[in-house]
């Protein structure tokens, strides 16, 4: 008969950790939002006071109909001077980039990153079933980055 071997009892096996991976675990969800009717003066001075560089633009209903960005309101500054105009008479919608490229929040933050690379954009508003949700920017994608393990990639 064959000699058993008892090793006593077994230790536990640690778990992975597995980090979060999806671009609503990232993105910002409590967003300034904007206006079609609102001034670029106004923004602009939001854009100071909330220390951020853009954010989208919504309708009366809550939809989605554009982005403004810092980028937008110096386009403003330079027609102004260039035309002899003043700024305060211009909207939001004037200078706003109508046609926004969108992630859907299920999205993982490396299709996001891939995204941000081809792409020359700085964020981009995160929707659920049509509904805006949040949005990420490539900071954010740099933050889930770096709080990844080596391993999970």
């Amino acid at each position: 008969m064959g000699i058993k071997s008892f090793q006593g009892a077994r230790e536990e096996q640690k778990k992975k950790y597995n980090a979060p991976i999806l671009v609503e675990d990232y993105m910002t969800k409590n967003l300034v939002l904007f206006k079609p009717d609102q001034s670029i003066l106004e923004v602009m001075e939001l854009f100071l006071k909330h220390r951020i560089s853009g954010g989208p633009v919504c309708d009366e209903n809550g939809h989605l109909v554009g982005i403004i960005s810092e980028a937008d309101c110096m386009k403003q500054i330079s027609e102004s001077r260039y035309f002899n105009m003043p700024i305060l008479d211009k909207n939001v919608e004037n200078f706003m980039t109508r046609d926004v490229e969108t992630i859907p929040h299920d999205m993982n933050i490396f299709d996001a990153a891939s995204r941000f690379y081809k792409g020359h954009r700085r964020r981009l508003p995160v929707m659920d079933h049509g509904k805006l949700v949040g949005q990420i920017s490539r900071k954010d994608i740099v933050v889930a980055a770096l709080k990844l393990n080596s391993h999970n990639y």
